[in-house]
């Protein structure tokens, strides 16, 4: 059984994107921190930046903080913005586009284990 935990938002390091300019990561909390199930990472996707077309291999529920960006998943582009939520299943081809003039933010949640993502063309 793990000890509970509480991270400082000062704690958390964000890290670029290699497959997407203008996309950072943060990890919330990981299995480094002895969660037993999952991850909570947080992303912020900058004004102008685009994610490309890709699979993971484990599924995602996401939840909108802040901006409005567009999320694709399969052939639909969904406009999403502050409080929406998501679920974005394992395989599932998905993208994202932020074409406004502020940052998006989302956090997104996975089992622990391997993500294996693999770009689409």
């Amino acid at each position: 059984m793990p000890d509970p935990l509480i991270r400082s938002s000062d704690e958390i390091e964000y890290e670029s994107v290699d497959a997407a300019d203008g996309l950072e990561k943060g990890v919330l909390i990981d299995e480094d921190d002895d969660a037993p199930n999952f991850a909570i990472r947080r992303f912020v996707l900058e004004a102008g930046a685009e994610v490309p077309k890709h699979t993971n291999a484990v599924e995602h529920e996401q939840y909108v903080l802040e901006g409005e960006y567009t999320v694709g998943i399969e052939d639909e582009e969904h406009e999403v913005a502050a409080g929406d939520s998501l679920l974005i299943p394992a395989g599932t081809v998905h993208w994202y586009r932020n074409e406004g003039d502020e940052r998006g933010a989302f956090l997104c949640a996975v089992p622990n284990g391997d993500d294996a993502i693999e770009l689409q063309e």
